[in-house]
């Protein structure tokens, strides 16, 4: 058998190797506290449970865009070390480098330099500590300006003052804050409980007592009320007689509750004992805590815990990542398919952009189960869901017209959809509970779905025009047959996307008038809705009634990219209409960069035809 025959296996098998090696469950060094389990216990926070491992990297991602952490000697820690030193060993969690400050103006505020910072802009608490006064004094400034006018150096202040608050709420959900010792302090405590109150109560007659006693008691009386006020996480799950799997509790009001019951509440002792045995590096006591830990949760909450570990798995694979590998090498493929080896090299990246497929469908599914949703539920998701949807049309069109151009394509939107949907992750945890008003499966799996294969379609016709354009502008590539073949694809594409888009939007107002009690508002979301049926409509008309040529059909395709962002993003970008869902400007300059870059595609398909170098019949007809 030839190498040429050979090598699409070969590229396969590699790829599927890369795959396998992301699979493999990350371990802690033997010997040592197992950081890894740790990571994998359950908490209640933001309305659902989940492993402390997925609570570090939301973190993370969202106080420096990343998962890892660098220490000053060039270790790498993974989040469920990080997390364990935040909520066990807080003082040396202080001198991480984790707060990213790009903003030039808040480095002076907080007087710090780019060469304070590791990577020139990452900071730690202990470095920005000094200034916390200031900061607040600006926040306050700013926080009552609507966020859609505040100026970049506003925003910076309220998103580093909000890091740091959720950073030291992170640090008051296990153990008491600012103790050496917890384990020995709530001991001491328990023992000496009765002690200390009635030392307390006799100050407060201003009678004779031990003063070392009421100042101890009052002492750990307000960390407990600072932890139950501030708290982020809920770590202590409901008492054996309480059904409710919900009723998750602070570990401040179990310790708040030592007062009326005489006695520590057994997780709270045995975060204390986590906490002791971590900072002394006691890993047979670590393992043995945590393992009981997670055995007691397991046997009361097993549908949950199954969810909890299957995340931590899901998480550490992190196959969306994988994913953006495998779309550039098959991207890469499929442009040198056209340079040398068109069927050896095409079928290599056929099957390695099918590959990122299959792994991009079963994160999907994941998502899917572990929310006990449908595959589409907010804008990160939407983002999944468009690349998905565009790459799964791609790999039907090449199989049909087997040339790599359809290849290519599903590359660049899968590389692009999903480092979209990487920067959209950075605001929080992606499996958020849904809002009250998108609340009803039937209607996430039939208008939401409906609508965002619509934009999977018409955004695939725009990326196969742009792929048009250039390569008949830049290069002599653009054959007739290839020519042709793009034309069927986009014409195809664009059907398929007009009855999708008309669909989704009649089944949204259906469902806009059970929800509010009309069918239609004028919306800035509807609105973007009905531009894409009607833009969508145009092309075919424009094709139809042969109002222009090839060239002009590919202009009008590549501005159904505007078009569609406008409905999928922009709306967001308003703050206003029944479809805002919380303002957000991350995404302004890049798709203000995207739109420029797609009238640019236009105006190069409008240049005269002896500017051209492909051949003459893509020219404009004159009729056109």
């Amino acid at each position: 058998m030839s190498l040429r025959r050979i090598l699409p296996l070969l590229v396969l098998a590699l790829g599927l190797i890369y795959v396998g090696s992301t699979l493999r469950a990350p371990t802690a060094p033997a010997g040592s506290p197992d950081y890894v389990a740790f990571g994998k216990l359950p908490v209640l926070v933001g309305g659902r449970i989940k492993p402390l491992d997925t609570v570090a990297r939301t973190t993370l991602l969202q106080f420096q865009g990343r998962q890892t952490v660098r220490t000053a000697d060039g270790r790498k820690l993974s989040p469920s070390l990080w997390i364990a030193d935040v909520l066990l060993d807080s003082a040396k969690a202080d001198n991480y480098q984790v707060f990213e400050i790009v903003h030039p103006e808040l480095l002076a505020l907080m007087k710090l330099s780019e060469s304070d910072g590791a990577g020139k802009k990452r900071f730690s608490y202990v470095q920005l500590a000094p200034q916390l006064s200031e900061l607040e004094r600006q926040a306050q400034l700013a926080l009552p300006i609507d966020a859609q006018r505040r100026n970049q150096f506003q925003r910076a202040v309220v998103a580093l003052r909000d890091n740091l608050g959720l950073y030291v709420r992170l640090q008051s959900s296990f153990v008491p804050p600012d103790l050496d010792e917890p384990l020995r302090e709530l001991q001491a405590f328990q023992e000496n409980l009765s002690t200390g109150v009635a030392a307390v109560r006799l100050r407060q007659q201003n009678q004779p007592h031990n003063e070392e006693a009421a100042g101890r008691v009052m002492d750990l009386a307000a960390r407990f009320d600072f932890m139950a006020k501030n708290a982020y996480l809920l770590p202590i799950p409901p008492a054996q007689s309480n059904p409710d799997d919900s009723a998750w509790r602070r570990a401040g009001d179990v310790l708040l509750e030592t007062f009326q019951t005489g006695s520590i509440e057994a997780h709270a002792f045995s975060y204390a004992g986590l906490a002791y045995a971590w900072r002394g590096q006691k890993a047979e006591e670590f393992n043995t805590i945590t393992n009981l830990l997670q055995n007691e949760i397991n046997e009361r909450f097993a549908d949950q815990m199954t969810k909890v570990r299957a995340e931590s798995r899901f998480k550490a694979a992190a196959p969306f990542y994988s994913g953006m590998v495998l779309y550039v090498a098959a991207l890469l493929l499929a442009v040198f398919s056209w340079l040398k080896w068109p069927e050896v090299l095409g079928r290599s990246a056929y099957y390695l952009m099918a590959l990122a497929f299959v792994l991009m469908s079963a994160g999907i599914a994941t998502r899917m189960w572990l929310e006990g949703r449908p595959p589409v539920t907010n804008l990160y998701s939407s983002a999944l869901f468009v690349a998905w949807g565009s790459v799964g049309l791609c790999l039907v069109l090449e199989k049909i017209h087997p040339r790599g151009l359809a290849t290519a394509v599903g590359g660049i939107i899968g590389f692009s959809g999903l480092i979209i949907a990487h920067h959209l992750s950075l605001s929080g945890d992606t499996l958020e509970m849904m809002r009250a008003v998108l609340d009803s499966n039937f209607w996430l799996a039939t208008h939401v779905i409906i609508i965002t294969i619509g934009y999977s379609a018409t955004y695939l016709a725009g990326f196969l025009a742009a792929l048009y354009i250039l390569r008949g502008f830049f290069s002599s590539s653009l054959d007739q047959t290839t020519a042709v073949a793009l034309e069927r694809m986009v014409y195809g594409i664009i059907c398929f996307a007009a009855l999708f888009s008309l669909v989704g939007t009649i089944l949204g107002g259906i469902w806009a008038d059970q929800s509010w009690g009309r069918f239609w508002g004028w919306d800035p979301k509807e609105n973007g809705a009905l531009i894409i049926v009607l833009w969508n409509a145009l092309i075919l008309h424009v094709r139809w009634g042969k109002l222009a040529g090839a060239r002009g059909l590919m202009a009008l395709a590549v501005f159904g990219n505007i078009v569609t962002s406008w409905s999928w993003f922009g709306t967001n970008l308003l703050g206003v209409g029944l479809h805002s869902y919380g303002f957000t400007d991350r995404g302004f300059w890049a798709l203000v960069f995207f739109g420029a870059s797609q009238l640019a595609l236009i105006g190069i398909a409008l240049m005269p035809p002896r500017l051209w170098r492909s051949y003459e019949a893509a020219a404009l007809p004159a009729k056109a």
